[in-house]
């Protein structure tokens, strides 16, 4: 019998800049589950007053990045002219297509006061024939995610994707999954195979997969074409993404994605000679970018 979980991915500490993250994708055992081929578990960390996050301008092709948060809040600028705030439980979703800029700073209302920030963010990689189409925003109010109760007095918010009969607003032109759990110790749940490639990820708490345990700061990439039971061991907090396999393997240099190397070497060549110029655009009320990385 197929073990129910066929990798285990630790998540790896990264200091961006006086907060730390956790990588979990991409690994060099697996690339993507589904169109996910990032996933950085962000915090939890607290800043005193005066101190914030400050992730300058920045270029992306490719993908659509997603940013969740549990906790805190992030202002976002792109080259499109957006200006938007995310805060806990809404969706902040960017697609870069041909390309993008974009910023995400702490407000300064909060950089004054003092803030904890805590949260979740990831990239999924564009369909072959989306990979050139033109850069959008979509902000998604916590209040437009459906929550839907679970068994044994548990809930999941879908992000992204149909499961458990409620569709996210969120629009994407691939098959996709991405679901935040919360369930009570003793409760249970089936991840449905028709969903796709699976991938749990234990924010916080303990569970079992089938049997197998499953802990925090840990992805566990599933077995596809079965259901599984996930059990909760302790209160827990989970998220849970993927979906159908991707149309090809795709690259990923710093925060280029492509199914090609000529298209991330135009766009490492068009940052590299004037950031803010074609195809990615000034972004609004920002002077300052993130040079092109020297390899």
């Amino acid at each position: 019998m197929t073990s129910p979980i066929i990798l285990s991915i630790d998540g790896r500490p990264r200091d961006l800049g006086g907060f730390s993250v956790r990588r979990i994708l991409p690994h060099h055992a697996r690339r993507m589950v589904g169109p996910f081929i990032f996933f950085d578990h962000l915090g939890p960390a607290a800043f005193a007053p005066g101190d914030g996050i400050d992730v300058r301008p920045h270029p992306h092709i490719g993908l659509s990045t997603v940013t969740y948060l549990f906790e805190g809040r992030f202002r976002h600028r792109d080259s499109l002219g957006t200006v938007q705030d995310i805060g806990p439980g809404a969706v902040n979703w960017m697609t870069a297509g041909r390309g993008i800029a974009h910023s995400e700073r702490t407000p300064p209302e909060l950089r004054a006061s003092g803030h904890r920030i805590h949260g979740i963010q990831t990239w999924v990689a564009l369909p072959l024939g989306d990979e050139d189409c033109p850069p959008a925003f979509v902000h998604h109010p916590a209040a437009t995610i459906p929550r839907v109760d679970l068994p044994g007095g548990g809930h999941a918010r879908i992000i992204a994707g149909r499961m458990w009969g409620a569709t996210s607003p969120v629009q994407f032109p691939h098959p996709i999954i991405y679901a935040e759990i919360r369930m009570p110790a003793g409760s249970d749940i089936l991840l449905d195979p028709a969903w796709g490639e699976r991938a749990l990820y234990i924010v916080s708490g303990a569970a079992t997969v089938d049997g197998l345990p499953a802990s925090a700061g840990v992805m566990q990439v599933l077995a596809d074409g079965d259901a599984l039971t996930l059990r909760a061991q302790t209160e827990l907090h989970a998220i849970l993404c993927g979906g159908a396999p991707m149309d090809g393997p795709r690259l990923l240099w710093w925060n280029l994605v492509a199914s090609d190397q000529a298209r991330i070497d135009a766009a490492k060549a068009a940052w590299g000679a004037d950031p803010f110029g074609p195809p990615f655009g000034p972004v609004p009320q920002e002077q300052e970018f993130i040079p092109l990385p020297a390899q």
